[in-house]
């Protein structure tokens, strides 16, 4: 009996042991693919954690040159982002148009996944529709495809839930030379408060927006029409989500300017691990497609950033593979 539970134990403790110890490779020169071996065609989107299960979000593009109205909205999602499910179309029977940039966030208060994402029914006549679902995978169903902001036309965006439950989007107004500013959400984050922030900058795109210890980071680029020209990322960081903000560098860009990863940014993922949460830079390569196919071009995911004392993220680098500790709980 001793023997039989001593031998129980040293297995209990190795089922403990590969738990902690559980992680996935994340590749940046292997093409992800889902479980009926298509490659994942979800790109300037977001990657979330909700429950036990990772959701990638993206536009599809297919064989298109990215500029048609048969641009798509995709969810994938994942246990363990190594075996990816494709779980269909995102958006549930939206209008013509063109379509861009689907970002999902949950409102704890509503009990409601909220989707904004960025159309135009002729190009570049910009705006955004808003839609929810009671599950992170969709469909989601539009609330409104005319959601109002302060600035006319506006284009590329992400989105924030801060630590009090409060949501923001920071977003490019084409009319007012791209540039980019914050904005704060109702509590149901279905519409802006028009509450604002001053522009951080102009001519830019592909703004993402997220929070650590106490500090507000937005990040951003050159304009880019799926080229690497766009493959900055500008470092500005507050006290307060809606500044003022301070320019404090560029962690995509060298010396002499050239980009460190060429990919145009797209989101930055904040996800659990056992050594808590990591923050990864995620950005499309445009142009790497092996095939010519658009819809398969590469999407690079970093490793977890690492920031300085005075909170400054350290550059970019380029990783062909790097491991990710997987948590040993789920969580929305």
């Amino acid at each position: 009996m001793k023997r039989v539970f001593v031998v129980g134990i040293i297995l209990l403790l190795a089922s403990f042991s590969a738990v902690r110890a559980a992680s996935t490779t994340i590749s940046n020169t292997e093409l992800r693919r889902d479980t009926q071996g298509n490659i994942l065609d979800a790109h300037d989107g977001c990657l979330q954690k909700f429950g036990d299960r990772y959701y990638l979000y993206g536009t599809a593009y297919g064989k298109t040159d990215g500029f048609t109205t048969a641009n798509r909205y995709r969810c994938y999602s994942s246990a363990d982002l190594a075996v990816w499910k494709y779980e269909g179309d995102l958006l549930k029977d939206p209008p013509k148009g063109v379509y861009y940039r689907p970002y999902v966030i949950y409102n704890a208060k509503t009990r409601r996944y909220v989707l904004w994402y960025n159309w135009y029914p002729t190009l570049w006549n910009g705006q955004y529709g808003v839609a929810t679902s009671d599950k992170p995978e969709g469909p989601f169903v539009m609330k409104n495809p005319d959601v109002k902001v302060t600035h006319p036309k506006p284009g590329d965006l992400g989105l924030m839930v801060d630590d009090d439950g409060a949501a923001y989007i920071v977003y490019t107004s084409i009319a007012k030379n791209h540039s980019i500013s914050i904005e704060k959400l109702a509590d149901d984050y279905l519409g802006s408060t028009r509450e604002g922030s001053a522009f951080l900058g102009s001519g830019c795109e592909a703004p993402a927006m997220f929070k650590r210890k106490n500090l507000y980071y937005v990040l951003f680029d050159a304009c880019c029409c799926f080229c690497r020209q766009g493959s900055g990322a500008r470092v500005y960081t507050a006290e307060k989500p809606l500044g003022p903000y301070t320019l404090r560098g560029n962690i995509n860009r060298d010396a002499k300017g050239k980009p460190v990863i060429d990919a145009q940014q797209t989101y930055v993922a904040q996800l659990p691990t056992p050594h808590g949460t990591v923050c990864l830079w995620m950005g499309d390569r445009w142009g790497s497609q092996p095939d010519g196919v658009k819809g398969h071009e590469f999407q690079y995911w970093s490793s977890p950033l690492l920031f300085d004392n005075d909170g400054m993220i350290q550059p970019l680098k380029w990783e062909n593979q790097w491991e990710f500790p997987l948590p040993t709980q789920g969580g929305r």
